[in-house]
């Protein structure tokens, strides 16, 4: 399965707690303090990262690092922030998908979201998109549905991997068109993209923030967007309950602290990651790489993750899908 796709940090001193460290006080508040981010840097997540690392730094009197700590799919960075000190030192920012999906399909869970950790804010929220190629010559998400009817043999389509919103849209699709594609786990959205160019598979379902691209090139189509509303960065495309499909499936990045930590600290925390959002320059490097800024309270971050929990349970259990661990 693929935890994909989407961040973590430390942050030193709590809300009330002087600057530099007195006598005696834990080793915790002098160290440098670090954003965990749970994937690869130079994707869209990492650039979020390092941007609010960068805003609240001076807010919060403390030089801030962005640390990649990848593997599992994200779970090397989830539990490293779990079972780490709640004494302001690490926070963790990664997709809201890796924080209510991960529990869902292993065996044993390796984390409860609500139980191990504090929530933040919502920080930015993105899509996700139907991809073709120039094999599957159709003008609509109609004429794509008469087209995999028609072409039984050659509905395989890529996922950036197993376990992801991607796949689990994949398998909604299926039972609602009443088609078989096979899906087809990649590493990640490049891959899926050059196969559809290339006419290997016939479509993929990754974020619109990949494929835009080549979209605007003309080399693939979007033909659907998983948002509630038509995408800002391409509003002539239709979204998926516009095409007859009931799923809205955009997804985010959230910030989260380690169970246990302070709720005044989490507030402070909040509230400079929201502010850092509604700047002007931040709003505009963010969108250019096809994330919308949001920022919200803990309570919003929460709800969230609860309605998207409620929304994706009785899906991902009707695919019987897990893994084990």
């Amino acid at each position: 399965m693929d935890r994909r796709k989407f961040m973590a940090g430390c942050l030193g001193g709590y809300l009330g707690l002087p600057l530099l460290p007195q006598a005696g006080e834990a080793q915790a508040q002098t160290g440098l303090s670090k954003i965990i981010f749970p994937f690869a840097a130079g994707a869209g997540g990492d650039t979020l990262c390092r941007l609010i690392a960068q805003e609240i730094s001076p807010v919060l009197q403390r030089t801030i690092v962005v640390e990649n700590r990848t593997g599992g799919d994200g779970l090397i960075g989830i539990k490293s922030v779990k079972g780490a000190s709640p004494d302001g030192s690490m926070v963790l920012v990664t997709t809201g998908p890796t924080m209510y999906l991960l529990p869902m399909v292993e065996t044993t869970p390796s984390f409860d979201t609500a139980k191990d950790f504090v929530p933040v804010s919502l920080l930015a929220r993105f899509e996700f998109v139907l991809v073709i190629g120039p094999a599957m010559d159709v003008a609509d998400f109609k004429g794509f549905v008469a087209w995999l009817k028609a072409h039984p043999d050659k509905t395989s389509f890529g996922v950036p991997s197993n376990g992801t919103i991607p796949h689990f849209m994949g398998s909604k699709l299926e039972k609602d068109l009443g088609i078989p594609p096979t899906r087809v786990p990649y590493r990640g959205s490049a891959p899926i993209l050059n196969d559809i160019i290339g006419g290997h598979i016939s479509f993929g379902i990754t974020t619109l923030a990949d494929a835009l691209p080549q979209h605007r090139a003309k080399s693939l189509k979007i033909i659907a967007v998983s948002s509630a509303e038509r995408s800002p960065f391409a509003p002539d495309v239709p979204t998926l309950k516009e095409s007859g499909i009931d799923l809205v499936a955009d997804a985010w990045y959230g910030m989260w602290l380690p169970a246990g930590s302070p709720p005044e600290f989490a507030s402070k925390l909040g509230a400079a990651a929201s502010a850092a959002l509604a700047k002007p320059e931040v709003k505009e490097k963010l969108t250019t790489i096809g994330l919308i800024p949001v920022g919200s309270s803990a309570d919003g971050l929460a709800k969230e993750l609860a309605a998207n929990t409620a929304f994706w349970q009785p899906i991902v259990k009707a695919t019987g899908y897990k893994i084990e661990n």
